[in-house]
């Protein structure tokens, strides 16, 4: 029976790689992938890459409009064809004005559970959270948790959390799987990745460092937890999951169950990009105060200053769910100690490149 996916946040860096992995792993499944009308090219190059003999098709839309911008013939094909939504699409940027983030990750969200409801055949709804719903917790945060009165660093985290609130909310009707991934960073084997930002800032610092024969500092205590994933993890993650329907109606942490704390992090990729480890210690909110002024951001890549608080943040994830459940998969998060020489191994050779840019 042909099964029909439709998948938002295409061409983006995981929604390109989890919509080749559905096409390989289900060769009666069709896949409709609802891209923005300034990436729509983009979308249909990468679209016209994929080795699906036609199983892909990109349609161009907007998740903040009610009906996702869907002319009204398409609306109704694809509702009535479609068996699984993805739900990928989101602005992931720290620093996103609130407006924006509340348009896109919550009012989207909402249109998104609003199509699923208008289709018939629904059999699931895979939706991407993040791990960071936890905001300013501390501690041990478990799978099954969402709302325990807590704050948040940014309007990313509270937005992606009200989204996820309104996910659970239609549970009831919509059967759905919650992934909340954490720090997203290139392909365990290649190194691989789409933009240099997150952790990448980091090694921004350490590539100037070296150039300037300056030490690399240490930002902060640097005992806290710092999670990272690679991408190959996340989406394995996600394929599996989404034809098991033992997830269905369950939250899965991706995230590393035994993660490196910040200090280590950036030791392990000094000691991969230049040799040495960090020795000068310099206080959070120096860094903070500095990321402040235009040209030290400018040097350092435009690293925002929302960035610094998640070196310094002690959160841990629980992740029952997700080792029980993957595990009968086969499938582990690998240890960044692993796979660290990779990254940098991409990042020294594209550090120089334009479209890896943040932004």
């Amino acid at each position: 029976m042909e099964r029909t996916l439709f998948l938002t946040g295409f061409p983006g860096f995981i929604a390109t790689r989890l919509a080749a992995r559905l096409l390989a792993d289900d060769p009666q499944a069709r896949l409709v992938a609802l891209a923005e009308p300034r990436m729509a090219e983009r979308a249909r190059t990468v679209a016209g890459a994929m080795d699906a003999a036609g199983r892909i098709e990109v349609v161009t839309g907007d998740i903040t409009d009610r009906r996702l911008g869907l002319e009204s013939t398409d609306w109704e094909r694809l509702t009535a064809r479609t068996t699984q939504v993805l739900h990928l699409a989101a602005i992931y940027d720290l620093a996103v004005p609130a407006e924006l983030a509340e348009r896109v990750n919550v009012e989207g969200t909402k249109h998104v559970i609003g199509f699923c409801r208008a289709c018939p055949n629904l059999e699931r709804h895979d939706y991407v959270s993040t791990a960071y719903t936890a905001g300013l917790r501390s501690g041990r945060v478990m799978e099954a948790e969402l709302a325990a009165g807590q704050g948040f660093k940014n309007h990313y985290e509270s937005t992606k959390f009200a989204a996820e609130v309104a996910v659970r909310g239609a549970m009831d009707d919509v059967p759905t799987a919650i992934y909340r991934p954490a720090i997203v960073v290139g392909d365990s084997q290649t190194g691989e990745t789409q933009k240099f930002d997150g952790p990448y800032y980091l090694l921004r610092l350490i590539s100037l460092c070296a150039r300037l024969h300056l030490p690399v500092p240490q930002i902060g205590r640097g005992d806290a937890a710092f999670n990272v994933v690679p991408v190959d993890f996340v989406v394995d993650a996600m394929a599996v999951g989404s034809r098991d329907g033992a997830v269905l109606g369950r939250t899965l942490h991706l995230t590393d169950p035994d993660p490196v704390r910040s200090a280590d992090l950036l030791r392990v990729l000094a000691r991969e990009y230049a040799g040495r480890d960090p020795w000068l210690r310099l206080p959070p909110a120096l860094v903070e105060r500095s990321l402040a002024y235009e040209p030290v951001r400018r040097l350092l890549a435009g690293t925002p200053r929302e960035s610094l608080v998640y070196l310094n943040h002690p959160v841990t994830f629980d992740t029952t769910n997700a080792t029980k459940l993957l595990g009968a998969h086969d499938l582990v998060c690998p240890r960044f100690e692993d796979y660290a020489a990779n990254v940098v191994r991409f990042f020294r050779a594209h550090e120089a490149d334009p479209a890896l840019a943040p932004g």
